[in-house]
């Protein structure tokens, strides 16, 4: 196979590093590919270790030289822009390789392919079919309790192997790898994301762009999951189900910075293949706006027109811009202004509830099917439209 480039970011997470390295270079079919991690932030020791364990693993690091975080996505590119291989692997730092997954996620890479490994996973998230459930470990530390059993793992790679011969499915998640000059072309990860959302991002783009989303069920991983991020790390706790509160409010920003450039929230199969609905450019007319319904619905629109008043506006623009990319101000204007949308929907926002706001969540797919120009009213939306022009490819690139 060729060699590649496995891109790993790190923020404060040393303890699995730990186990992560030596599983690459001691079960990658090709003993002598690139390994490169970025340090967003090291609080315990990170760099410390890399530079006592380079030569010994032959990796390379990046320390970030900023006074915030580059967050996961730009930490990704970064390790890709700096990689000086055809190809590279996305991986993260709480994973660790089962024997030959390189090879056998590369069997099936070729151009406009993007190929994945699958998941093995101790019993935190769902089965949804698109990984394996099972315990080998609750921690990357082999003499501790609910430690990494690395034996038992090995020894179920093989049988995995044989269960699942041959069987690929479409669908995507990390790992996952592809030919370096195919995702520099599509501009990398989008800044919007800094430090969740960022994969599903990609994976709709990737989409749209015609590439081919494979997972091989004979390359695996042993993947820890969310400790490196939203699960509270660096204790030896078994209260697996508190997540960080910074990573309550960073999941919080990007998905709303999702709905901002999507029109949608995330949409996938059970395996993992997105399905990405018609961007159209849409704008909400609210009578009797709160606060509060602004903050709710603007997301989901390319622009709000309201009544709330300019002090309220400003409040709002004032305390969301820090939490966002795309600029707020352009996209809340009073209710006078000039409406240029394609789609106009009109609606009194003192009425607005959980169950007819879920109409505002479906209108992509509702415009879709409906497929015709004009006036319609359903439940307390009169709808205007005017061209049924769609955005969606245009998000291919990305240009932030």
């Amino acid at each position: 196979m060729e060699k590649i480039t496995f891109c790993i970011p790190s923020k404060n997470n040393c303890r699995y590093l730990k186990a992560c390295i030596p599983s690459i270079r001691k079960n990658s079919y090709r003993k002598d590919h690139d390994i490169i991690v970025f340090v967003d932030a090291d609080n315990d020791g990170t760099v410390e270790w890399l530079e006592s364990v380079k030569d010994e693993y032959n990796i390379r690091y990046i320390e970030n030289d900023t006074d915030g975080l580059y967050g996961i996505g730009k930490a990704y590119d970064k390790c890709v822009e700096e990689s000086v291989t055809d190809i590279f692997m996305i991986f993260h730092a709480d994973m660790m390789l089962g024997k030959d997954a390189d090879l056998e996620a590369f069997k099936y890479l070729d151009r406009k392919k993007v190929v994945c490994a699958t998941r093995i996973e101790p019993p935190l998230h769902p089965d949804n079919g698109e990984k394996i459930i099972r315990e080998f470990g609750m921690w990357p530390e082999k003499d501790v309790e609910d430690g990494w059993l690395e034996d038992d793992f090995d020894k179920y790679v093989e049988e995995a192997k044989v269960e699942f011969k041959d069987k690929t499915t479409n669908g995507c998640f990390a790992p996952w790898m592809m030919y370096k000059d195919e995702f520099l072309a599509m501009g990398g990860h989008d800044p919007r994301f800094a430090s969740a959302r960022e994969d599903s991002d990609v994976f709709n783009r990737l989409v749209l762009g015609g590439f081919e989303l494979i997972q091989s069920w004979q390359s695996f991983v042993y993947h820890l999951t969310a400790r490196g991020g939203q699960f509270q790390h660096g204790k030896l706790t078994k209260d697996h189900s508190q997540k960080s509160e910074e990573w309550q409010k960073l999941m919080n920003n990007s998905t709303r910075e999702f709905f901002r450039k999507w029109g949608t929230g995330v949409q996938h199969d059970d395996l993992m293949m997105p399905r990405v609905s018609p961007k159209y450019n849409i704008g909400f007319i609210v009578k009797n706006c709160s606060y509060q319904v602004l903050h709710t619905l603007e997301p989901w629109c390319s622009k709000i027109y309201h009544d709330l008043g300019f002090k309220e506006e400003l409040k709002y623009i004032k305390e969301e811009q820090p939490n966002s990319l795309i600029d707020i101000d352009s996209r809340v204007l009073t209710i006078q202004c000039e409406k240029n949308n394609d789609i106009l929907v009109e609606f009194d926002g003192s009425k607005l509830t959980n169950e007819n706001f879920k109409f505002l969540i479906a209108l992509p797919d509702i415009i879709q099917d409906s497929g015709e120009l004009g006036e319609m009213e359903l439940d307390i939306f009169k709808i205007i439209i005017s061209s049924l022009k769609t955005y969606e490819k245009e998000l291919i690139k990305c240009d932030v």
